[in-house]
């Protein structure tokens, strides 16, 4: 008797489990599967930080152009055979000038530019300033209304404040990255030994085909443009660099004018830092004095023309030690041409300062 209860019971907790399995996957397979379009959710309103984004983008991603070059060897249309670059710039003013970076236009022989719109529309380099990795070109005519991007400053700029990135990098068109000011006055090198003083430092994206482009503040005003990225793969890793805007707008209206931009200088030619670690000196050292230059004319020298006799030192201008010639090259930025300047030299020994005249070397 106590055996059949017992049958009973696990005949019906059986049936109890198989009820349970079946339903579940009946209302899993039937009842809750979602075989039709689902009712959107609404969001709620955007956030402040949010629509500011977005407003910016919209009000300055017009002025932010696409620029793309033809290096080819063989003639052809722009796109055709032979090397293509790319890069970012913006609108400078209504007249089609285009700022983007040196680099980005060095060497083509051919240049178009890409509007908003998606017009292209081919362009002149009107003046390039390698010292600074600045360039203009000169827009052919065009019918589209051109938005210059409005200017900021980079003297109140404060490390920890938004900044936003807009380019085209690896050729994807009207890209926004944001970050931060990580650091300021850094300097990068350039050509020639010298170098490009006052740069942000930003881990806002800047990866290739964002260079030309523009650095903005959470104002929508260009305070920067973005130049190079520090990364061993050739993409971002958090560190890239802008010109600030303070520059920008120095050099910009002089390659307008002129096509280029006065280089200081004293005219001299410098020997190679390796030079001065093998004299066991610290300065730049002259290898040679141009005639009839302000070093000249200042009675400097470089080497004796047996090489027995080592050229003189600067080892200091203005009070400042220099090491390298990017010392010395931003020493007569701050001077100016056409002002003096005060350098300390070392020759045979002994140390005297000596007053020269800062010219255009350019």
């Amino acid at each position: 008797m106590g055996g059949q209860r017992f049958w009973r019971y696990m005949l019906v907790w059986a049936l109890l489990v198989a009820t349970i399995w079946f339903g579940d996957r009946f209302v899993r397979g039937v009842l809750l599967t979602a075989d039709e379009p689902r009712a959107v959710t609404p969001r709620g309103s955007l956030s402040e930080t949010e629509r500011s984004t977005i407003s910016l983008f919209d009000a300055t991603a017009p002025s932010v152009v696409y620029i793309f070059t033809d290096r080819a060897e063989a003639p052809g249309e722009l796109g055709g055979r032979g090397t293509r670059g790319a890069g970012s710039g913006f609108i400078w003013d209504a007249a089609g000038h285009v700022v983007t970076n040196h680099h980005v236009v060095e060497g083509a022989t051919r240049v178009a530019v890409r509007l908003d719109n998606g017009e292209a529309i081919p362009a002149t380099v009107i003046g390039t300033a390698p010292n600074s990795d600045l360039a203009v070109l000169r827009l052919s005519e065009t019918r589209a209304a051109l938005r210059a991007i409005p200017i900021g400053s980079s003297t109140d700029l404060k490390v920890g404040q938004s900044v936003f990135a807009i380019g085209n990098p690896f050729g994807l068109t009207r890209s926004l990255s944001t970050g931060v000011i990580s650091a300021l006055e850094r300097r990068l090198p350039t050509g020639g030994g010298r170098e490009i003083v006052g740069v942000i430092q930003t881990d806002a994206a800047i990866n290739p085909g964002n260079s030309g482009g523009p650095l903005l503040d959470s104002a929508g005003r260009l305070i920067g443009v973005n130049t190079a990225i520090l990364s061993g793969s050739g993409s971002s890793a958090g560190i890239g660099f802008a010109v600030p805007v303070n520059t920008v707008n120095r050099i910009v209206p002089a390659l307008i004018r002129e096509g280029k931009v006065p280089t200081p200088g004293i005219g001299i030619r410098v020997a190679p830092e390796e030079i001065a670690a093998q004299l066991g000196v610290s300065g730049v050292v002259i290898a040679e004095v141009i005639p009839g230059s302000a070093a000249d004319r200042a009675g400097l020298r470089g080497f004796g023309r047996s090489a027995q006799r080592v050229g003189d030192v600067i080892t200091h201008a203005e009070g400042k030690p220099v090491s390298s010639l990017a010392d010395l090259a931003t020493e007569l930025d701050r001077a100016g041409i056409g002002h003096s300047v005060t350098l300390t030299v070392q020759r045979d020994g002994r140390s005297f300062t000596v007053d020269v005249t800062v010219i255009d070397i350019s």
